[in-house]
């Protein structure tokens, strides 16, 4: 009788996990997955800077001195993550796992009860394994003072988090495993896989910074930005230079000219060659970037170089903002006819719409991305065309506050008011995007039990009830974001915070 008791109450706590919960839960493990990819790619990019610094003999010393922490922060991490693998896959596997479809029973409770939590199994080995790798990074930073800090912000939290099931109280594999849908677990699994990396994150970023700790400081910077000739005919070749004026040659400026990087030459100085292309009025964006070692903070100035291409008909076209027509914005443009007054100039395109709202003034709607747009000016009964690139408008980048991920002060993160998506370096001005949905995730300080929560639009405000629970060591992930502009809805990248 009592094992036919037993076998009604499994089956009715199985009955109470709905697909809705199911589901949630796939969600959560999605995006913790995510953020797990998105915080490795960060260490790769650290690494490729060790690298760098280690070939730059101002910081070879120094690099040679915390390349072998960070790269032993990354070996135990690795080693931990491929441990919690295996043990999502023996979950999965206890709850008749399909190689075919990669499907499990989802809702199974004893799976993740008989591979985590009966003795002698998983769950205490999980445990040690996380309390060790904890133990072993902090003993990673020599400082004192800096080790106190990440004793507190590591999101590896080994602490036992309270339930109302009294029996499993002391026991931290239970609280976590015990009777829980196999779905759950694997995600609970993933959360621990992200507290690994986060905290691998933050390790390796410490043992980078301590790099650039001894550069010689400048207090001047002056970008020096130039271009051979501002009037050309078709076929002639223009010149643009551009790059940093300082006190020492280590100051290597990063250029970017309309978006794309432009190498530096011999001087430390961007040099880009290009071909005047049809007649008309044009625009070089250039942002420079640089680290102010004064201030200790990364600057960027922009620079827009214009130019003219001259017309044998002397017709113009001129895109009021770039040479670029963008898919769902009025786009400006001043078409001239030379010599020749407006009313005898007629105009045409193809690929879009073309509105004329003043003498010389049209407004452009293209069709097509990735198709050129030609406008076709007669004037005085001389044909000329001009040649335009339609693009989509790039997407936006999803901040918190200024914030794109990363390390931020707990106390910060809580002043901001939402979620919200910027255009960076874009060329037109006053082009929006409004965020109309989230999910957040909360893990590690706090939250020993993983939360989420769907979110309506960018406020923060029917969240506060867990922004305030963040504390330092608290992960947050925001994911599923999407942002409203021109040409619809765009689907953003998670950001993931690490907060101290």
């Amino acid at each position: 009788m009592i094992n036919l008791m037993y076998l009604v109450l499994t089956a009715l706590l199985a009955l109470n996990v709905s697909a809705e919960i199911l589901n949630a839960f796939k969600t959560v493990d999605h995006s913790l997955t995510a953020a797990t990819t998105t915080l490795d790619q960060k260490n790769k990019n650290i690494f490729s800077a060790f690298t760098a610094a280690l070939n730059d003999e101002s910081t070879k010393v120094r690099a040679s001195e915390w390349l072998p922490r960070a790269q032993q922060a990354q070996r135990m991490s690795e080693s931990t993550i491929a441990y919690i693998r295996g043990l999502k896959a023996r979950v999965q596997n206890a709850a008749d796992f399909n190689p075919e479809d990669s499907t499990f029973k989802e809702d199974d409770l004893e799976a993740p009860t008989r591979v985590m939590t009966d003795p002698g199994k998983a769950g205490d080995s999980l445990h040690n394994a996380l309390g060790k790798l904890r133990n072993d990074l902090l003993n990673l930073i020599p400082d004192p003072a800096a080790k106190k800090r990440f004793a507190t912000s590591l999101p590896i939290d080994t602490t036992i988090f309270k339930t109302n099931n009294t029996a499993n109280q002391k026991d931290w594999a239970a609280s976590y495993f015990y009777m829980t849908p196999a779905v759950a677990a694997v995600t609970i699994l993933s959360k621990f896989e992200n507290d690994v990396k986060n905290s691998e994150a933050m390790i390796v970023d410490y043992c980078y910074q301590q790099v650039g700790a001894v550069k010689q400081v400048f207090n001047t910077y002056q970008p020096l930005v130039g271009q051979s000739s501002n009037y050309v005919m078709p076929g002639q070749e223009i010149t643009l230079t551009a790059g940093i004026g300082a006190y020492n040659a280590d100051a290597k400026p990063v250029v970017s000219i309309d978006g794309a990087s432009a190498p530096l030459n011999a001087n430390g100085v961007a040099e880009y060659k290009f071909t005047a292309g049809g007649s008309g009025s044009y625009t070089k964006h250039v942002v420079i970037s640089y680290f102010n070692q004064s201030t200790g903070k990364n600057e960027s100035q922009p620079y827009d170089l214009s130019y003219t291409v001259g017309s044998p008909t002397g017709a113009s076209v001129s895109a009021d903002a770039v040479k670029v027509f963008y898919i769902g914005l009025d786009n400006p443009i001043t078409v001239s006819g030379g010599n020749v007054g407006d009313e005898k100039v007629n105009v045409s395109m193809t690929n879009g719409q073309l509105t004329k709202t003043a003498p010389g003034k049209y407004i452009v709607r293209p069709g097509k991305a990735g198709t050129n747009a030609v406008i076709s000016v007669v004037a005085d009964g001389k044909p000329s065309t001009f040649e335009f690139k339609v693009k989509d408008v790039p997407d936006p980048v999803a901040k918190v506050g200024l914030n794109k991920g990363g390390r931020m002060r707990v106390n910060d993160f809580k002043a901001q008011t939402g979620v919200r998506a910027d255009l960076e370096n874009f060329v037109f001005e006053g082009v929006k995007f409004t965020v109309t949905g989230y999910t957040i995730v909360l893990t590690g300080a706090g939250f020993p039990v993983l939360q989420f929560r769907d979110v309506k639009g960018a406020s923060f405000a029917s969240i506060q009830d867990l922004i305030e629970k963040c504390r330092p060591g608290t992960t947050v992930t925001i994911d599923n974001i999407v942002a409203s502009g021109p040409g619809g809805n765009r689907y953003l990248p998670p950001i993931p915070f690490n907060l101290y």
